[in-house]
């Protein structure tokens, strides 16, 4: 029975197979089958666009109709060299097979009794043989391949893509496709994607004034405008009162630290790769930090400790830099300036459970007030294989730790899944993974312990039995990031925020310039309880102007005219078109109710 999986992998070796019927001098790389889909990576001696994607697709189809089987080929490296001997891009991936001792395998996909050997191939020197296609390939594929059904899968769009994700490699041209089990499959996933368009942050972003890119700053550095600076303030107001709530306290430090405090982390080792090149001054290097944690620990380290300072919990919207590549910034999703919800969380061994559980019903009340129900848990451990080269050396702590944590998701009955090898270098993590409303997943925050680097930086306690010990760190950030947050919430709510996060809460829009008076004293009054109102006084029409107002998905909006200057009071319209008749008092009273309780 074809899987999914196979199938998107079988169309990928079609795409490559009608490529290269259409333009014979490409070179084909490597074609995964992926999330929704398949991709085929190719050096084109000319550029090819979306438009030339039709005919491509149309090849496909009259190739698949003669193909009935994938059968395997078994080859030595050397012949697999002959082969490929015009495709540098092959021979490279056959020698990586050479090095790790792996058998180089083929597969012929075509009609049945038509697959060549390894000799006639080897005579060819192509790809294109006996009515059918030969690739390198490890395997997974479709069992009857001109079965799948036709309507299921189409050619999507193109990109750029680096040889083997590396920008020091050329450029090369990616055409992706579509496939699912069924054309109704494939129908639902585009309409979806229609809908993620239109909720697209990058778009709604610029359209709702929240924040921009400016080449003189550079790329991944947001620049939030005001709108935007209203949702990060809401935020941080959300994470400090349920911090504080929760005992938490708050901590600030610099942007920037000595090599020295990095080394003895560990995070230069670990993690150089993706902080900023250093800066020299009078002899000595800084860093701009990448991370907040060494910050937290000489904070922990600046006075004796005792059993009962503890939990002790540190907590800072602390803004780091990473040296994101420039091929995978994407929006406020991976930026190079990132503003964290962090705080880390010093503990006992017998205090972790409750902490760690604790930090998990964070998540889900954040969860509850954005109406996200959609979420799972994503636990990852660590190789044992890799200890000393990715992971610290210390195995019974790495097996200690993760039965912890193991157990507290267990007890807590919280839906989660095992990823092995993904830990952080100094403990094992969570990651939390959501769906917006149009089901996009996101890594939206993460919870981490780390039994290694409070050992680095001698951190202590006194215990009871008056010995000293070494306290446990929780790292956890369940708001992420502004911008990670922020995008996601501009997707989820498709611009629409709630009213207590929207940038305006209430625009009064006067029928004419004589009301303008009376609109501002209005605007004033608002404003002086707290509610964010803007005054739309233009000499626009009233149409115009509510139009506006739609456009910048204000919750409410309120039009004033004679009848409302004579009776004192307003008709409130929200979004969905509900009407209220209010006083003036009374509307600051429900509103500033809604905004309080976070409605």
């Amino acid at each position: 029975m074809n899987n999914i999986e196979h199938i998107r992998h079988s169309l990928a070796h079609l795409l490559a197979a009608a490529a290269l019927e259409i333009y014979p001098d490409a070179k084909n790389t490597i074609g995964p089958a992926i999330d929704n889909g398949f991709y085929y990576d190719f050096e084109f001696s000319s550029p090819i666009t979306d438009k030339d994607l039709g005919k491509i697709e149309q090849k496909m189809r009259e190739l698949i109709k003669h193909w009935q089987i994938f059968e395997k080929i078994e080859a030595s490296a050397a012949n697999a060299k002959k082969i490929f001997s015009d495709n540098p891009y092959k021979i490279e991936l056959i020698e990586d097979l050479e090095k790790k001792n792996e058998q180089v395998t083929l597969y012929f996909s075509g009609p049945k009794g038509k697959t060549p050997t390894v000799s006639e191939l080897v005579f060819a020197k192509r790809m294109t043989v006996n009515g059918g296609f030969v690739d390198l390939c490890r395997g997974g594929h479709a069992d009857e391949p001109s079965k799948i059904q036709s309507g299921s899968w189409k050619l999507s769009h193109i990109a750029g893509a680096y040889w083997r994700g590396d920008e020091k490699n050329k450029m090369l041209t990616r055409i992706y496709g579509l496939a699912f089990l069924s054309k109704e499959e494939l129908e639902k996933f585009e309409k979806d994607m229609e809908e993620a368009k239109k909720r697209d942050h990058r778009k709604l972003g610029q359209q709702l004034e929240i924040f921009t890119f400016d080449n003189d700053v550079g790329p991944g550095l947001p620049l939030w405008l005001p709108n935007g600076t209203v949702i990060i303030e809401e935020l941080e107001k959300l994470a400090k009162e349920t911090e504080f709530a929760a005992g938490y306290k708050r901590v600030r430090t610099p942007h920037i630290a000595k090599e020295s405090m990095y080394k003895t982390s560990g995070h230069l080792p670990y993690y150089e790769d993706t902080m900023y090149p250093p800066m020299e001054y009078e002899g000595t290097k800084y860093y701009l930090r990448a991370m907040n944690c060494p910050h937290h620990h000489k904070i922990f380290a600046s006075k004796p400790m005792s059993y009962r300072d503890l939990p002790l919990r540190l907590a800072e919207y602390g803004t780091d830099y990473r040296q994101e590549k420039s091929g995978e910034l994407f929006g406020l999703m991976r930026v190079r300036m990132l503003s964290m919800n962090d705080a880390h969380i010093y503990c006992t061994e017998e205090q972790f459970a409750e902490e760690f559980r604790s930090v998990n019903e964070m998540y889900l009340k954040y969860f509850k007030l954005f109406g996200i129900d959609r979420y799972v848990m994503r636990f990852s451990t660590h190789d044992p294989k890799r200890l000393g080269e990715k992971y610290v050396n210390e195995p019974l702590l790495w097996a200690k730790t993760e039965d912890m944590v193991r157990k507290v998701l267990v007890d807590s009955k919280i839906p989660f899944v095992e990823v092995p090898n993904e830990a952080a270098f100094y403990g094992p993590k969570m990651d939390v993974q959501v769906w917006s409303a149009i089901g996009r997943e996101f890594t939206l925050a993460t919870n981490q312990v780390d039994f290694a680097v409070p050992k680095r930086f001698n951190l202590a306690y006194t215990d009871k039995d008056g010995k000293e010990k070494t306290p446990l760190c929780i790292h956890r950030a369940p708001l992420g990031t502004h911008e990670r947050t922020i995008g996601f919430l501009i997707e989820h709510y498709a611009g629409n925020f709630p009213l207590w996060l929207s940038p305006v809460q209430i625009a009064i829009a006067p029928v004419s310039d004589k009301f303008n008076d009376y609109a501002k004293t209005l605007s004033d009054s608002l404003r002086k309880a707290d509610i964010r109102a803007e005054l739309y006084n233009s000499n626009e029409s009233l149409g115009k102007k509510i139009r506006q107002i739609k456009l910048a998905k204000i919750p409410y909006f309120a039009v004033i005219g004679e009848k409302e200057v004579e009776a004192n009071n307003l008709t409130l319209e929200g979004r969905s078109g509900d009407k209220e008749t209010l006083e003036i008092k009374n509307l600051i009273s429900k509103v500033a109710d809604e905004i309080k309780n976070r409605k």
